[in-house]
């Protein structure tokens, strides 16, 4: 039975459901609350980079605030379908036990979720009418999203030469090696200074989710800024891509342990070789075949040949990338590289950028948009959770803009350092496995969620002022000038 404090909540449901489903689902389409949904999001998102651009900051700023106060403010009054979404990842489990267990879609969340009376009201609800309509919502806003931040990556890879990349590959590699062992060592600091007879598992685990970068924040901000060509750009970029591969097997080595209370140092060799593999094959392979394929689909008349291919070879990458057991942005971000120095030359038109740059701006912000909804600022009303949180959030500022001198002096450390901060949602996802596995309790969780908030936020501002936020005149020219 639910709690007298739930039961407004409860009842309003039924004035506040038509604001993104209908009442019946039998008597709507039930693509009908997604369109909804996806209105109410892009229109939030545009707002928030309208409201950012007159306050001469990043657009991805605005996005995330827009979300993060949709999802907090649709809490407080009680909105059922914002409620429901903000569970987020939680959705996809308590879906996947419905479907493959003996429950439904209610007893599922109480299974999946803590005790307690908000597990109690999401219970409530996915039992109700609508629970599969919420379910329908959340599924579809998070493939877009997923989507979305593969187009980005996948762009900001078209805008990198591998020429270019294998000249920053040194100063990269001491960037993202810096930033991998500076934040871990200061993360398990605070863990022993906060909690000093924690497992070590749990200090690993902290430590582990410091080292993440979020790379899709500081490549959008990039764009934003005009920016995303110079040097510091393909350094941290460059770095992030390393950082995905390092921080797999971070995760490989705390899960290990956690698990079983051993390292399996055959399992962390096999996860490395499979990244090593990986990247070396799609490039190298990548590099002496695709211009062979395209040449031939060219001649045979294929009717818009750049952007099919295009978008295919990105997701057919993301998908490898998976494979390997690694992240899928690696791949777009490789397909991107590869591209680069000979696609727009072998077929001709408009260049794939500009063909993609509207869908860029349809879908990239849904992505922003949705995280911010699932920040909860409620878990941050403990003292021991703030203050956790605020230290934690200091020691991940100071590791990765330390990293920045992994840098030659001529430069911009400082921003290099700070396009590394933002963790977003791969601090998110790593906090998630390690809650799963019993590592992260509620209180850690809580304390890392705001850790990510602030480092997301704070990363667009940093930017902006280390980097300045006027486009190069000459790029600008370049990418205006019709295609021949």
């Amino acid at each position: 039975m639910l709690t007298p404090a739930i039961e407004p909540l409860v009842h309003l449901h039924a004035l506040t459901a038509t604001f993104f489903v209908g009442t019946e689902l039998s008597h709507a389409d039930p693509v009908v609350p997604i369109l909804i949904a996806s209105i109410f999001i892009t229109m939030g998102a545009a707002l928030g980079g309208l409201i950012m651009k007159w306050l001469k900051q990043p657009a991805v700023l605005g996005e995330l605030l827009v979300g993060l106060a949709a999802g907090n403010l649709g809490y407080y009054f009680a909105n059922p379908t914002l409620t429901v979404l903000r569970e987020g990842d939680n959705l996809s489990r308590i879906a996947h036990l419905a479907l493959t267990g003996p429950y439904g879609l209610s007893d599922a969340a109480l299974k999946v979720l803590p005790p307690g009376p908000h597990t109690e009201l999401i219970a409530q609800l996915l039992g109700g009418p609508q629970g599969q309509t919420y379910i329908s919502v959340f599924a579809f806003i998070d493939v877009v999203s997923r989507l979305a931040i593969l187009v980005l990556l996948f762009l900001v890879g078209l805008e990198i030469s591998l020429v270019e990349m294998r000249r920053v590959g040194k100063y990269a590699t001491y960037v993202a090696l810096l930033g991998i062992v500076l934040p871990m060592i200061l993360g398990m600091g605070v863990m022993k200074l906060l909690h000093p007879d924690s497992e070590l598992a749990a200090d690993l685990f902290i430590g582990g989710i410091l080292t993440a970068t979020s790379v899709g924040i500081t490549a959008r901000v990039l764009r934003d800024i005009g920016r995303d060509t110079t040097e510091e750009a393909r350094i941290i970029l460059g770095a992030a891509v390393i950082d995905d591969v390092l921080c797999l097997i971070v995760l490989a080595v705390v899960s290990g342990l956690a698990a079983t209370g051993t390292i399996s140092f055959a399992s962390i060799a096999i996860t490395t070789g499979k990244a090593a593999l990986f990247l070396v094959a799609s490039l190298g392979i990548g590099i002496w075949l695709t211009p062979k394929i395209v040449r031939r689909l060219a001649s045979a008349g294929v009717q818009n040949l750049k952007l099919l291919f295009g978008v295919s070879f990105a997701l057919v990458l993301a998908w490898l990338a998976n494979v390997a057991e690694l992240a899928t942005i690696v791949g777009a971000f490789a397909a991107g590289m590869i591209l680069n120095s000979f696609f727009d030359k072998e077929v001709g038109g408009i260049s794939l950028h500009e063909l993609l740059t509207p869908i860029e701006s349809l879908l990239v912000p849904l992505f922003f948009v949705w995280m911010g909804i699932q920040v909860k600022l409620e878990t941050m009303a403990s003292k021991d959770v703030i203050i956790a949180g605020l230290l934690l959030t200091v020691v991940a500022v100071i590791g990765k803009v330390a990293a920045g001198w992994g840098c030659p002096p001529r430069l911009n450390r400082l921003a290099v350092g700070f396009g590394m901060m933002p963790r977003g949602e791969v601090g998110l996802i790593f906090a998630g496995i390690g809650k799963a596995i019993g590592v992260v309790n509620e209180g850690l969780f809580s304390a890392v969620v705001l850790l990510v908030m602030l480092t997301t936020v704070l990363a667009p501002i940093a930017l902006r002022i280390t980097m300045g936020g006027n486009p190069n005149p000459a790029k600008t020219a370049a990418d205006s000038a019709p295609a021949h």
